[in-house]
């Protein structure tokens, strides 16, 4: 049996984000469901599973680009013409979980759309360099010390 839950945003307000947070939220599913494993009647009777289910194509705040990008990087995570589901049973309490897929949600969209430094080619030191020549110095009179010394006549 699955439940619609609301989701309260209060602890979201606290934190700083690079996008509009309330706004992504609100273009997300939260359906309470029966947890699984110990507990006895508490897991039979209780739905504090939460499972969290956004549609990545049919998002209307994440722009076109911000789409393809995260639908790049979370492919592993992406099932279904784009739509990206998350659970938490971490907790017996609805609230807690709703909050913790929340925060993990948040935070896996905002990794997902962080664009990554251009690496700025660098040459070598001069001093590794000169290490390296030296370790490999070192290296060739080991190995040329392991050899079978030779007898040379005239």
């Amino acid at each position: 049996m699955i439940k619609n839950a609301t989701f309260n945003q209060a602890h979201l307000n606290s934190s700083k984000k690079i996008m509009n947070t309330k706004a992504l939220i609100a273009e997300v599913t939260f359906k309470a469901i029966r947890s699984s494993g110990a507990g006895g009647q508490h897991v039979n009777k209780v739905y504090s599973k939460v499972v969290l289910v956004f549609n990545i194509e049919s998002s209307k705040i994440l722009t076109t680009n911000q789409k393809a990008l995260l639908i790049g990087r979370l492919s592993s995570r992406i099932y279904k013409e784009g739509i990206l589901q998350l659970s938490c049973d971490d907790s017996r309490s609805q609230y807690r979980n709703k909050k913790e897929v929340a925060d993990r949600f948040l935070a896996l969209i905002e990794e997902g759309l962080k664009v990554a430094k251009p690496r700025k080619k660098s040459s070598p030191k001069r001093t590794a360099i000169l290490k390296s020549k030296k370790a490999k110095q070192m290296l060739s009179l080991k190995k040329s010390l392991r050899r079978k010394p030779s007898i040379e006549r005239h």
